[in-house]
């Protein structure tokens, strides 16, 4: 039993990893050919409307799906119960959408975006027919077919948003491609994954959903709205171009610690949700996870933290330029998503979903009063707070860890510690040998850079942390059955 679990989750990380960095690589790819052909201010106007949407999706999800994989006595009612939930959900998000469009275009200045709104919002509806659908695969620990399916629509939605991009669209170009992305999403689910409503909507499987879903929501919604603010204040406060270049910044920052963490995440969940009746099981499995997500999100973060210049200047050109300092800076504040999430995801697996609101609202006053400090100071000090942030948040997410596992703080930071630090001396070697060559040969400082970075890490693992390194490398094993 324990070893076919091993190997599940050996199974589900690889397939997980694959699923996201094959999709995120293809997208990232298709991205930096697209932000050559836009500008920033095309990117600038999606980026002013993230909020509308991500916070109605937060409404669709009502984390319906995390307390289905959570119940171990999941019946058909509950997932027919989740799917009509959605659609019904979505329907009523697009129409406020749809009817409040003007309203944001006055608050922008921007008559513009009640069109683009409108158009963008049609994915939400789109989406939520395939809620389903990832929701049983996740159970089953099955990425290999959610792999097919993001890695399918990335290159098909790339090509369609570079067509329209390179006819002159300029933001339509990427409103078309998000479009179309989810329809064919929702369709190749449909298409692979052969579960069909059989029965209608049951109020008693909405209570249970709902009981647990509830708190979920409300602290998704907090952090959804959290993490859009800053666009929302950029793009009020700031020019498009300037929105355009945060936004930019934040998604390369994202691209390595988010893309990982939720690889772990996704993987995680169900897996301590089988331990949830052994504590100590439980603990290790946790421990584990957060070893194995800071040891390869710290040296990704502070590698591309020392190659922020070449990489922006060589795949984005001179007009990103100023988008650098802000990335750098962001590198450092979302190193530390991972130990954030995977604290989070512990309550939710214990189902104290209580416990994660308190938390979720204690953050973000502390979160807000930061970014009520920074604002009149411009980007990079607002930047700046984001890291002040994160370490605050650090402590406070490590609290209930600490009082429920035996594993709060102290014991997290004996595995954070040496892994920060050797990270710290991989980006400062990175900069070192890049200060030796000519300071316009930005791709080969990017070449000769990230193979230096990788040489380093590899062999101080080897040598410092070589327990981690052989357990990396055996989950890659086991995933193909050796």
């Amino acid at each position: 039993m324990a070893d076919s679990l091993k190997r599940k989750t050996a199974h589900g990380v690889i397939w997980s990893a694959i699923e996201r960095f094959s999709t995120q690589g293809v997208q990232f790819l298709f991205g930096i050919i697209l932000a050559r052909m836009l500008t920033p201010a095309d990117y600038g106007v999606i980026a002013m409307l993230t909020i509308f949407l991500a916070v109605s999706q937060t409404f669709i999800d009502s984390g319906f799906a995390n307390a289905i994989i959570r119940k171990i006595d999941r019946t058909e009612k509950d997932m027919a119960t989740m799917f009509f939930f959605n659609i019904g959900m979505a329907l009523v998000c697009y129409a406020v959408i749809f009817f409040t469009a003007p309203l944001i275009s006055d608050f922008y200045k921007m008559p513009e975006l009640t069109l683009v709104l409108r158009v963008l919002a049609l994915r939400l509806i789109f989406q939520s027919f395939n809620a389903v659908q990832t929701t049983t695969l996740t159970i089953q620990i099955d990425f290999k077919k959610q792999a097919k399916i993001s890695l399918s629509c990335a290159i098909l939605s790339g090509i369609v948003g570079i067509f329209f991009a390179y006819r002159g669209y300029g933001v339509w170009a990427l409103v078309i491609q998000s479009l179309f992305s989810t329809i064919l999403t929702s369709a190749l689910y449909w298409f692979l994954v052969r579960w069909r409503p059989t029965c209608f909507f049951s109020k008693d499987s909405f209570k249970y959903l709902f009981s647990y879903g509830s708190k979920l929501l409300l602290s998704g919604l907090i952090d959804t709205a959290y993490n859009n603010i800053y666009p929302l204040i950029i793009g009020k406060f700031y020019t498009p171009a300037q929105l355009g270049g945060y936004s930019k910044a934040e998604h390369f920052a994202q691209f390595p610690s988010l893309n990982i963490t939720r690889i772990l995440q996704r993987v995680s969940f169900p897996i301590l949700s089988k331990m949830q009746d052994d504590c100590e099981r439980m603990r290790k499995g946790y421990l584990k996870f957060l070893n194995m997500s800071t040891f390869i999100v710290f040296p990704l973060m502070m590698g591309l933290f020392a190659l922020s210049k070449p990489l922006v200047l060589t795949f984005l050109t001179e007009k990103w330029i100023d988008m650098v300092i802000l990335l750098q800076l962001l590198c450092i504040s979302m190193m530390w998503y991972p130990v954030h999430a995977i604290n989070l995801n512990l309550l939710q697996v214990l189902g104290r979903s209580d416990l994660f609101l308190k938390l979720e609202i204690i953050k973000k006053i502390v979160g807000i009063s930061v970014l009520c400090i920074t604002l009149p100071q411009g980007l990079i000090v607002m930047c700046i707070g984001k890291i002040v942030t994160a370490f605050i948040s650090l402590y406070i997410n490590t609290y209930y860890s600490g009082k429920l596992m035996k594993a709060g703080l102290g014991t997290q930071l004996k595995f954070l510690v040496p892994t920060f630090i050797n990270s710290l001396i991989m980006a400062g070697i990175i900069l070192g040998v890049n200060s030796l060559l000519l300071e316009n040969q930005y791709l080969l400082q990017l070449i000769v850079g990230f193979c230096v970075g990788v040489l380093y890490y590899f062999l101080s693992s080897y040598f410092c942390n070589k327990s981690t390194l052989k357990e990396i490398l055996s989950m890659v094993q086991r995933s193909h059955g050796k």
